[in-house]
């Protein structure tokens, strides 16, 4: 739809601007009614084509602001009482069976997953799972910036996004990230 809002602004826009250039040759040769009506027309044609190029920068901002990309899709299978099996699946196809107006979108790096307890006295007793998903780095971006605050305006790196849902058994979940954060949303279709 972007594309055709883009294409109608510059059909008006040009056609616009062909009444103007004919609104100018009634001038020089003395026809002013011809004159009246090649610039009304010029004018409502310009008039369009802005409006169309309006609607389109605004649903370009929309956009900008409501996406969302994947990250991983989790499936949780059961394995037992209070234990799941979780395969992440990200979208370059790599896989671990444990697991805004401007164009700069959210940059994100999953770290680790952990199971958690319904029942608070669970969680307070009963031992916790934490896997680690991501490795070593030979530039870690995010210690560099909480280690020089100069780079606060070029890094805004925030740790501590978490997204929780609880695992069912042949559950499918997608991971997202948005503007705001990380979200889990359930599939459309079934990758497998």
């Amino acid at each position: 739809m972007d594309s055709a809002l883009t294409i109608v602004a510059i059909g008006f826009d040009v056609l616009g601007l062909a009444f103007l250039w004919a609104a100018v040759a009634a001038v020089r040769r003395q026809r002013f009614f011809r004159f009246s009506l090649h610039s009304s027309m010029a004018l409502a044609c310009l008039s369009t084509g802005l409006l169309f190029l309006t609607i389109h920068l605004s649903l370009q901002g929309y956009q900008a602001l409501t996406r969302e990309d994947l990250v991983a899709t989790i499936r949780a299978e059961s394995t037992g009482p209070e234990e799941f099996l979780v395969t992440m699946r990200f979208p370059d196809g790599r896989q671990k069976a444990w697991a805004n107006f401007i164009g700069l979108h959210t940059v994100y790096e999953l770290d680790r997953i952990s199971g958690r307890y319904h029942d608070i006295a669970d969680e307070r007793a009963k031992p916790r799972t934490v896997y680690a998903l991501s490795g070593d780095r030979l530039i870690d971006l995010f210690t560099l910036r909480r280690r020089y605050t100069w780079l606060a305006p070029l890094v805004d790196a925030e740790y501590g996004s978490a997204a929780f849902i609880p695992a069912r058994d042949q559950a499918m979940y997608e991971l997202r990230i948005s503007t705001t954060g990380l979200l889990f949303r359930s599939p459309a279709t079934d990758p497998n």
